[in-house]
């Protein structure tokens, strides 16, 4: 019976995390889609990417294992040199969100005993359900960043604004020559 409590209880943990993972990456998207423009919003989340990834460092501080900074620190900086391709390259951003979704999946598996995909240690420790969380905002990010390809690709070709002709009629500012 005790048991059957215990699976109960860490499947609504899960199910807990995982909507706070959504409601954490619907909160993200509607932020940075009203205060951002297309470019920024791009380079926003070409740069949220090391952070995120970085806080397995932490991890590795706090609970002490010392093992497993080698395979975090190299997973943190190919994550980095991802983001730093997303501020430019959407599809970097869908590959990076969707990749850090299966590293944060894959750590919560290990933290369960579901899963040894490397040696015990390797891989640092994460609070219960840390890895749902994650990894729900992940793939929202990653989906998000699919669904804004265009636009943002679209932002960054657009000829710059003082480029394009005035309307007919409207003279532009003084110091300004418009286009031929």
């Amino acid at each position: 019976m005790d048991q059957e409590y215990s699976l109960l209880g860490f499947v609504v943990i899960m199910i807990l995390y995982a909507t706070v993972g959504l409601l954490a990456a619907v909160g993200t998207i509607s932020i940075t889609r009203k205060i951002l423009g297309p470019k920024a919003e791009q380079f926003f989340y070409g740069m949220f990417l090391i952070p995120i990834a970085a806080f397995y460092l932490a991890f590795v501080a706090y609970f002490g294992n010392a093992a497993a900074w080698h395979v975090e620190t190299a997973a943190v900086l190919v994550f980095a040199m991802i983001s730093v391709f997303g501020v430019r390259i959407p599809v970097a951003l869908i590959a990076g969100y969707s990749l850090h979704g299966l590293w944060d999946l894959l750590h919560e598996l290990q933290a369960q005993g579901a899963l040894f995909a490397l040696e015990p240690g390797q891989l640092t420790a994460v609070p219960l359900a840390y890895g749902v969380f994650c990894a729900v905002f992940d793939v929202c990010i990653a989906g998000y960043s699919y669904a804004r390809r265009a636009e943002w690709g679209a932002a960054w070709t657009a000829p710059p604004p003082e480029a394009v002709a005035p309307p007919e009629g409207v003279t532009p500012p003084e110091g300004v020559t418009p286009p031929a």
